[in-house]
């Protein structure tokens, strides 16, 4: 569940630490003061879309943090530690900061993470359902991933659709191997004959510094020769050779240091020269030993770098990327070559095609009951819904093999007794379909495995007993998750276990954003604002004390 909210700077939020508690909270207050700009926070944190128009007025950058219990599933504990990351004490920190030109940057636990990251994190710990969450429900898309999510199929329709891509790209295989076979045969006889000639050339990429440091060497043998011919006597041999030079007037420094300390650096000094001069006199002779005039070799060189340069020219690139040159031909003689054969392309769309199907069986066989289920429960819950004598279906039809499977998935409605069942985006009204999609999106919100329920007025269009049998269904929900709605009706409220209130201040010339924890007496106080508006009365007060007892443990 969600422990807590941390946001700074954000919209019209300048600081606040929001402690949550278990069960259904409701999140009330007057229109406009803020109540989904905590959400819109939290969606922040959850990896939500952010831009600079969320940084509050005047201030460098915007922050939000969230911290959630750790989800008990293996399976994000595995994912987790993928990305490298570790859980602190069961606990898990997102955290996001949005700066005033529009720079977002994200964390988990400390540790810098992508968009990519935080969202997928964040889908293992929230769902939010917006006040338009049911316009969604309109698109095909969205009514299968919801079927499939109540079957507990969604990893299967991963593989339906990964299964559906292979087939689909060995099938398109097999026709571009039957289409241009003469074609691929040209084009391979041709790399073959380009891979012999850099398979005789043998040239190594590392190769191409060595060559022309050892002919620059080769080159210029003569010169180092004499070079080195002359150092090694001037350092080695004579009387006034400066190796020998150094170690006299070094034994004549020390001698006089003996009557005068001050020349104790000098005698270091000297000693020190002495030695370094003696290291290099030895190390030139050791090069000078090595060194000869190569003619041949110095040819040889020669020859090689041309044979390279002529073949790099011939391929129009540099010396280095002819062995890169070689690694790509061989891969596409790979992919001809197995494209070479059409019958064995045959065959392997056969049996990748062989493997849909059972994958899409598997996966129609799991959409079946559960379409059912779905439709059972949400017809149920129109009947208590203002929509007596309603009916919810999922229609499955058969369609063409696709990433999707083997059917079709279809909400139908019929609003009212009597009524023909026909797709929901035709038949439903506006208020209608608010009361189907909060419906839906209960029920789906039953079969997650996700902690946290958010509703962001998804009570939209309602009101009366309906809004009190939304509330209910919101309560119950709340018995084995986190449930947090932001609801204008006092009769969801009245039905939370906890609420908040949501209010604009003004501080400075700035106005600002705050909330307030209600206790038994300011909870009555509120529920008679959203009961009476304007003007509170004690009848109001006795109204709004009624329906927090009726919804209190033990109430009737």
């Amino acid at each position: 569940m969600l422990r807590s909210l941390t946001i700074r700077d954000f919209v019209i939020v300048d600081r606040l630490e929001l402690e949550f508690g278990t069960g259904f909270g409701a999140l009330t207050g007057e229109t406009g003061a803020g109540k989904s700009i905590l959400l819109d926070a939290l969606g922040l944190a959850l990896g939500g879309r952010g831009d600079a128009t969320m940084v509050r007025t005047g201030r460098e950058r915007a922050e939000v943090a969230a911290e959630f219990d750790l989800p008990d599933a293996d399976a994000f504990a595995r994912w987790l530690q993928e990305q490298a990351l570790n859980a602190d004490e069961g606990g898990l920190i997102l955290r996001r900061t949005i700066d005033a030109g529009g720079r977002s940057r994200a964390w988990i636990n400390g540790s810098t993470v992508t968009l990519a990251q935080l969202r997928a994190a964040g889908e293992w710990l929230a769902d939010i359902h917006g006040q338009h969450a049911h316009h969604a429900l309109l698109r095909a898309e969205a009514q299968r991933s919801l079927l499939d999510a109540h079957a507990g199929a969604a990893p299967l329709a991963v593989e339906v659709a990964g299964l559906h891509r292979e087939w689909q790209r060995l099938a398109r295989l097999h026709r571009e191997a039957e289409a241009d076979s003469a074609g691929s045969a040209r084009e391979r006889e041709l790399l073959a004959w380009q891979l012999r000639e850099l398979d005789e050339l043998a040239f190594d990429g590392g190769e191409w510094d060595e060559l022309n440091a050892e002919h620059s060497r080769l080159g210029h043998a003569a010169g180092l020769i004499e070079g080195a011919d002359e150092t090694l006597a001037a350092l080695g041999e004579g009387e006034l050779a400066v190796c020998s030079s150094l170690r006299h007037l070094g034994g004549r420094i020390a001698a006089l240091a003996d009557y005068d300390p001050g020349l104790g650096d000098v005698r270091e000094l000297l000693a020190a020269a002495a030695i370094q001069t003696d290291e290099a006199l030895h190390a030139l002779r050791r090069y000078r030993d090595r060194l000869e005039l190569d003619p041949q070799r110095l040819l040889a060189v020669e020859a090689r770098i041309a044979a390279v340069l002529d073949t790099a020219r011939k391929y129009r690139v540099p010396p280095q990327e002819l062995p890169e040159l070689q690694r790509q031909w061989q891969l596409r003689i790979d992919t001809l070559e197995a494209t070479a054969d059409p019958a064995r392309l045959a065959a392997a769309e056969a049996a990748a095609r062989q493997a849909f199907e059972a994958a899409a069986s598997r996966l129609t066989a799991a959409r079946r009951p559960a379409a059912q289920r779905l439709s059972a429960d949400i017809t149920a819950a129109m009947q208590t819904l203002a929509m007596a004598g309603g009916r919810f279906e999922v229609v499955l039809r058969p369609c063409e093999p696709a990433a999707h499977g083997l059917e079709t998935v279809e909400f139908q409605v019929a609003a009212n007794a009597g009524q023909t069942l026909n797709n929901m985006a035709k038949v439903a009204s506006g208020g209608e379909l608010s009361r189907l999609g909060l419906a839906i999106q209960v029920m789906a919100s039953r079969d997650s495995a996700v902690p946290t329920l958010i509703f962001d007025e998804v009570d939209v269009g309602i009101g009366g007993r309906v809004a009190e049998i939304v509330g209910t269904l919101l309560a119950r929900l709340g018995r084995d998750r986190q449930v947090l709605c932001v609801t204008h009706l006092p009769q969801v409220a009245a039905c939370a276990d906890w609420q908040w209130r949501i209010a604009k201040l003004e501080r400075g010339g700035e106005t600002l954003s705050a909330v307030t924890p209600l206790d038994g007496p300011g909870r009555v106080d509120e529920i008679a604002r959203m009961l009476g508006g304007v003007k509170i009365t004690a009848t109001t007060r006795e109204h709004a004390a009624e329906m927090l007892g009726r919804h209190s443990p033990g109430g009737d």
